[in-house]
């Protein structure tokens, strides 16, 4: 059977099918001149990303979970050892928690400058790059203004702000690496999309499925051979993962997050509840919905209308499926990697149909219109607060009884503290049933507000603290709602 060709609606303008194939080798790259604007776009992101980031770091704001768990694993592989992290445990393997050895890469950059803030700055960075590639397939089959205005909403979309707004986490190297793959497989150029969506396994385990995506989208446009490999590729990388490398690292055998698949009564869950999970229960609670109508919000629903959306579907299916209410909402990182998927099918949409100038337009304002209406729910907006900028006196407090712990001592510190001391220190959770016991140290902030306060409330760790005071502990301060224990031996 012949293969089908290559629809030339999602070619760029004034380029034929052969003249796509013959820049078919990803390592030839783009020849596309990336005009100033474009670069000017990138940079105030990644200036809006990294200043978000960063004022949240320094407003001790981040957390434990997840920053905290990332600093401890990149600091890991920084100083040559396997990624391990306290907050998870004494001595926890990472490996047997998420399979994303692509971390490793910021390793030399944590050398220069050993903070959990590096972290910050390269997913902003990484972040920020994915903008470069819808952009210019956007600019090629749109027009430079259409461009402009695609690329604007991608960058301030709520998926994105999500993300960067809180913590840090190994999904922002799926960013770019989506935004390439689709840009190169909407454009025709499909060992290229292969070759971006193969680093996808480093990510993270569950990615191999939008791998197996990515391989049919290829298969589907005309290369089978190449498509069925990335497919096979993909789903072996994940099963691979989940059933071998995670429970061989795991201290308890086993792929802890299988656990979100079962049923929420706690069950193993049998065919009646796997029916529900895979009908009835994508759909409710409406947050769900409410999710699904955020995320092909920004494209008008036009992303519907093009085939890169099946890429989305491993993501929304494992998030819809899952026991955990926070997989289901719009917060946290969860639809960083919804995003470039969206916003690809988005342009491959309008490419496909080719709309009058008006009707480009209307799309476009449309678009910008969402964009802005619903910026303001989400972190980015917190850039214009006032409260964003002001100096909380209790911070100096915080960094001066920090800066009483020595390098390399064992601490148990409120979550918001944890990040802050991971860098030089031995720091798990305080609270948290799986910290290390009896540490050199503990330094907890009884101020949080009890909206973020976690994992003890207010009574609980205030007669967990009476109680080390009462065994092995003495008071070496107590300020502005910080008390630092150390251990009398």
């Amino acid at each position: 059977m012949q293969a089908p060709p290559i629809d030339s609606a999602v070619l760029p303008r004034g380029r034929s099918a052969s003249e796509e194939e013959a820049v078919d080798d990803p390592s030839r790259g783009s020849r596309s001149d990336i005009p100033w604007w474009l670069w000017a776009l990138v940079g105030a992101l990644f200036f809006a990303y990294t200043t978000l980031s960063l004022r949240i770091h320094q407003r001790m704001l981040s957390n434990s979970f997840d920053l905290g768990i990332f600093d401890q694993v990149v600091r890991s592989y920084a100083h040559g050892h396997l990624p391990v992290s306290e907050v998870k445990g004494p001595d926890y393997p990472v490996l047997g928690d998420h399979f994303s050895p692509i971390l490793a890469l910021i390793a030399p950059f944590y050398r220069l400058w050993p903070t959990a803030m590096t972290l910050l700055v390269v997913q902003a960075a990484v972040i920020a790059a994915s903008v470069l590639p819808l952009t210019l397939w956007a600019r090629r089959t749109l027009g430079s203004p259409a461009a402009a205005v695609i690329g604007v909403c991608y960058g301030l979309s709520w998926g994105i702000a999500s993300g960067v707004g809180v913590d840090f986490h190994e999904w922002a190297f799926a960013v770019p690496l989506l935004a390439f793959s689709l840009t190169a497989v909407g454009t025709g150029r499909l060992r290229a999309g292969a070759f971006w969506a193969m680093p996808l396994l480093l990510v993270k385990e569950d990615l191999g499925l939008t791998v197996v995506m990515i391989g049919i989208s290829i298969a589907w446009r005309g290369k089978r051979k190449l498509g069925i490999v990335t497919a096979a590729v993909g789903l072996v990388g994940t099963l691979l993962a989940t059933m071998v490398i995670l429970p061989a690292f795991n201290p308890h055998g086993s792929w802890d997050y299988s656990q979100f698949l079962k049923d929420p009564q706690g069950g193993e869950g049998g065919l009646g509840d796997l029916l529900y999970r895979c009908t009835i229960g994508l759909i409710t609670p409406e947050t769900k919905i409410t999710t699904l109508l955020m995320v092909l919000a920004p494209s008008l629903f036009l992303a519907l209308r093009s085939p890169l959306m099946w890429i989305a579907l491993p993501t929304a299916l494992w998030r819809l499926s899952s026991n955990l209410t926070t997989h289901w909402g719009t917060s946290y990182h969860y639809s960083f990697t919804l995003m470039p998927i969206v916003f690809a099918a988005f342009i491959d949409a309008l490419s496909r149909r080719r709309p009058s100038k008006n009707s480009l337009i209307r799309y476009l304002a449309g678009s910008a219109a969402i964009t802005l209406l619903i910026l303001p729910q989400y972190p980015l907006w917190q850039l214009v607060q006032p409260a964003t900028w002001q100096d909380d006196p209790r911070i100096a407090v915080a960094q001066r009884l920090m800066d009483k712990i020595p390098d390399d001592a064992t601490v148990q510190a409120s979550s918001q503290l944890v990040p802050q001391l991971t860098d030089r220190t031995s720091t798990s959770l305080y609270g948290w049933a799986d910290s290390r016991p009896n540490p050199q140290w503990i330094l907890v902030d009884t101020w949080v507000p009890p909206q973020r306060r976690w994992p003890q409330d207010d009574l609980t760790e205030r007669d967990s603290l009476d109680r080390a005071r009462a065994q092995d502990y003495f008071t070496v301060a107590e300020e502005q709602g910080f008390v630092l224990l150390k251990r009398r031996y």
